[in-house]
């Protein structure tokens, strides 16, 4: 058929070209032509506030009073959350705390318990 290499998200053979861009319409990821697959192998690496190395799954207490957006509920220093998940973007912690519900934290106020 084509070419063009698979998606490095979703393994998608329907990837395109925008520019100097490689799109997957499956999951939207784009890729530069230069970086090729290689950039879907990389690992970012995520630490707290002590400079430990985050992982999946991982229990964290929270530093820092934070305010919560939209609400007037604020998540106390030494709040425990378990069972972090890791994502990309500005909040690196997609997380569960208890009496708020699903909220995404920065890493930088955290620390690994």
């Amino acid at each position: 058929m084509s070419d063009l290499p698979n998606c490095p998200k979703c393994q998608s053979e329907f990837t395109y070209e925008d520019g100097d861009l490689y799109v997957c319409p499956e999951c939207a990821h784009e890729w530069s032509k230069s970086a090729g697959a290689e950039q879907g192998d990389e690992q970012k690496v995520i630490k707290d506030a002590n400079g430990n190395v985050l992982q999946d799954g991982d229990s964290v207490t929270v530093i820092k009073d934070l305010k919560v957006k939209g609400s007037s509920l604020v998540v106390k220093v030494g709040t425990k959350v378990k069972n972090i998940r890791l994502v990309d973007g500005d909040h690196d912690i997609d997380c569960k705390i208890d009496g708020i519900g699903a909220m995404k934290l920065k890493s930088e106020f955290v620390k690994k318990a």
